[in-house]
């Protein structure tokens, strides 16, 4: 059985143990012998299951030795040719040369996969500097909640008795929904043998994946990916509809604590900076400083600056900055990316369609690492 099935059966083995406990405790009481014997038969699938995953990783250690440094770059370099003729519709007689046809297409080598990935994540800071889980399938995420109850700390009095207290543990869940990029490419181009067609098709690609998933992580959408918006409680309200000041700036940045400072960054867009660019301090500085050595040649506070075009502009209501540690940000992506050439849809524009799929989503996972700045409503 594939690793990726096993690991699904797992998490619904494990799903269905903390829906058991779940039970139990919202009825309080203890669980009852049919649940016990439930209970402790899942406990020993998913005990099997975790035998099964480390044999098999024991296996592959065995079985295979680590390629050398020109056996990949020749395997990447038959994948790029394979991946090229499939664009341009050659078909090799034999078939360990050709694609692999999968549900939503051909399933593209794994070395051209994750070019288009890596391109993903090189374009974008946000979708860079998040925790990335590159699973199928629904991921569960366990965390810490003290929000609705928390371990309290008291002086204590010998021969009384104290009250017991503790934190809960919740769960945020990580679905896989489905997105596609759609690349056209000149009958031209495809007819020219010496056109890096390979290239075209993995920049274009990433750059209208990362455009569609950087927007999603920042505004997300109801029913889909979270992202930011669904997520983020830390929260500073302007005074203005339509301004910002550095007293706010200030207090943006103090709502993260000190111990997720290190990796902060600023996100908005390019006429907010614009506007905070004339800011200045109670000594007449500006706070905006250019930076040549920061990543993205500006600081704020210290912190670099990233200017994305899916950031809202100042208007009343409006969220206009980000501000903290993106590794709060939980995002999930499938590297199964499936691939379909469409030949005859664009004939008459002499082109031929390159569709994409690919699987994520995007949740807050540690709501202390970020925090918004929030325009007045009216």
């Amino acid at each position: 059985m594939e690793l990726k099935k096993l690991m699904e059966q797992r998490a619904d083995l494990q799903t269905e143990m903390e829906a058991l406990l779940h039970t139990a405790k919202t009825e309080e009481r203890a669980m009852t012998e049919e649940e016990s014997a439930k209970f402790d038969d899942l406990e020993k699938q998913i005990k099997a299951i975790d035998g099964t995953i480390k044999r098999e990783e024991r296996a592959r250690m065995m079985d295979k030795k680590e390629p050398m440094k020109n056996d990949v770059e020749e395997r990447a370099a038959v994948d790029e040719k394979v991946f090229a003729d499939y664009i341009r519709g050659v078909v090799e007689q034999r078939a360990d040369v050709n694609m692999t046809a999968g549900d939503n297409g051909a399933v593209i080598p794994t070395s051209i996969a994750n070019k288009i990935i890596k391109k993903v994540v090189d374009m974008s800071p946000i979708v860079q500097k998040a925790t990335r889980y590159n699973i199928g399938g629904n991921l569960s995420i366990p965390y810490y909640d003290e929000d609705t109850q928390s371990i309290t700390v008291s002086y204590a009095d010998e021969f009384s008795a104290g009250v017991s207290t503790s934190g809960k543990t919740a769960t945020i869940d990580l679905k896989g929904y489905l997105a596609r990029a759609l690349t056209k490419v000149s009958l031209s181009l495809v007819n020219n043998s010496n056109f890096n067609i390979v290239s075209f098709v993995i920049n274009d690609m990433a750059e209208k994946l990362v455009l569609f998933m950087e927007k999603e992580c920042i505004k997300g959408t109801t029913d889909k990916v979270a992202g930011l918006a669904a997520g983020v409680t830390l929260k500073v309200d302007a005074a203005s509809a339509t301004a910002v000041t550095a007293d706010e700036i200030i207090q943006l940045k103090d709502k993260v604590k000190d111990a997720f400072q290190a990796g902060g960054i600023f996100i908005m867009s390019s006429a907010t900076r614009t506007a905070i660019r004339l800011l200045k301090d109670a000594n007449n500085r500006y706070l905006f400083q250019d930076d040549i050595n920061a990543p993205f040649g500006a600081t704020l506070l210290g912190k670099p600056v990233y200017v994305s075009d899916n950031m809202d502009n100042m208007a009343a209501g409006k969220t206009v900055i980000y501000y903290g540690d993106m590794s709060g940000l939980a995002l999930k992506i499938s590297e199964d990316i499936n691939i379909q050439v469409l030949r005859e849809k664009y004939a008459d524009e002499h082109a031929i369609g390159v569709l994409g799929f690919v699987e994520f989503d995007a949740k807050v996972e540690n709501a202390q690492k970020i925090a918004m700045l929030v325009m007045k409503a009216s």
